[in-house]
């Protein structure tokens, strides 16, 4: 799973902080998430949700609303429909970057901007909320004697969650105008609805007021021992474990990688960036990349990063075996591997390996490693040059473990 970030302009012109969760394989389907009032992007139920989700092979964008976060903007001049618009131009970002989202998640007020904005996208299928309110208005009982103030003189601090905000009277308008129910009854998308008994925030009954205003498909789960927030790890991944198997029949399996050849290695486009690409081999994923200066993300190695690995693991790994053969005394052989391209010389590409052997060994012991390592299949390889046979359909087989073991055992002969 890979993080990155993905910002763009909000509702009001503003740009807006963003991250996304990439699944490590195929991505299913794509998914935008709603915090909740006056948290982030980083809150608990938002970052573990969108990982766990990740996990589960759905890809999440999840940000900050105008003013709140990393997000610029300023928040005391926002309301309730800032927050749907934020939320569409989410999802229309998302869309110019073909990942149009076909599932929405609303955390807390979240939600009800999920619900509200859930009409105006025709390319989402399912929407999901968690500890939501039915009415937005219920987030004025958070702001407490506050309300009179902001009515009286245009705006007032509020202190929510340990933290102080300016909210303006744009806000208790725009809530208040809200019609929950008219909205719910015309949702005509797949409805989840996870609420917890116990949330002394939000109570449970806005979930049953969720429940018989929506028409089907229409689910509840309950969130049994957990608190408004989810700041229980548990709680968090099995909400996400619920939405992830809930939304398969409306997102559908993933999409099936090309069949490849038994023990090759996979590489293939990420989408993100102009060269990451994931490499898939031996049961591992890992990205490989360019650095920035280059116009990469510099998420991973670079190609000849991952040649010099080779040699370099090649080497490690013909050592141990020679001197387990021996029963030489070796504790631990690391290597550094460095590519230096010299231009005028023939051949122009030099590797220069360091190897490093820890051990109680004499001289002549040392300088026999140093002779096997001479011999590991890689550095022949490299040394001798390889016919390099380009295919449209890939071939049956590559690279067999077998015979890698078979060359290393050649290499240890005396």
């Amino acid at each position: 799973m890979t993080t990155r970030s993905f910002d763009f302009p909000g509702f009001a012109g503003e740009t807006l902080s963003g991250r996304l969760e990439q699944p490590d394989g195929p991505v299913r389907a794509w998914a935008l998430f709603a915090h909740c009032f006056t948290c982030t992007k980083d809150s608990l139920a938002a970052a573990r949700v969108s990982r766990a989700l990740a996990r589960q092979g759905v890809g999440v964008l999840r940000f900050d609303f105008t003013g709140l976060g990393d997000s610029a903007g300023d928040f005391s001049q926002g309301g309730f429909a800032r927050d749907v618009g934020d939320l569409q131009a989410a999802a229309k970002a998302m869309a110019d970057a073909g990942m149009a989202p076909a599932l929405l998640v609303g955390h807390s007020l979240g939600g009800a901007a999920a619900l509200a904005v859930a009409h105006d996208l025709p390319q989402a299928k399912a929407v999901v909320v968690i500890g939501s309110p039915f009415d937005p208005g219920h987030a004025l009982e958070q702001l407490g004697d506050a309300v009179e103030e902001i009515a009286r003189m245009g705006q007032a601090d509020v202190s929510l969650g340990g933290r102080t905000f300016t909210v303006g009277k744009s806000f208790l308008d725009d809530i208040r105008d809200h019609e929950p129910g008219r909205r719910l009854a015309s949702l005509r998308k797949a409805l989840l609805i996870l609420h917890a008994p116990q949330d002394a925030v939000v109570p449970v009954e806005n979930a049953s007021a969720i429940f018989m205003a929506a028409r089907h498909p229409k689910s509840f789960i309950s969130l049994d021992h957990a608190d408004h927030l989810l700041t229980r790890q548990a709680d968090a991944d099995y909400a996400a474990e619920v939405i992830a198997a809930w939304a398969d029949r409306y997102l559908g399996p993933a999409p099936a990688s090309p069949p490849r050849p038994v023990e090759s290695v996979r590489v293939e486009e990420t989408g993100d960036g102009r060269f990451q690409v994931r490499a898939h081999a031996g049961g591992a994923t890992w990205l490989i990349d360019e650095p920035p200066s280059v116009g990469g993300l510099g998420s991973g190695p670079n190609p000849y990063d991952v040649l010099c690995a080779a040699l370099g693991a090649c080497t490690v790994m013909t050592l141990r075996l020679y001197a387990d053969q021996k029963g030489w005394a070796v504790k631990r052989v690391s290597t550094d591997v460095t590519h230096i391209r010299e231009a005028g010389l023939d051949p122009p590409d030099r590797f220069v390996r360091q190897i490093f052997i820890e051990g109680d060994l004499d001289r002549d012991q040392r300088e026999r490693l140093i002779e096997i390592a001479e011999r590991c299949p890689v550095h022949k390889t490299l040394e001798r040059g390889s016919r390099i046979e380009t295919t449209e359909a890939p071939l049956s087989r590559c690279g067999d473990p077998a015979d890698h073991m078979a060359g290393m055992e050649k290499a240890c002969e005396d």
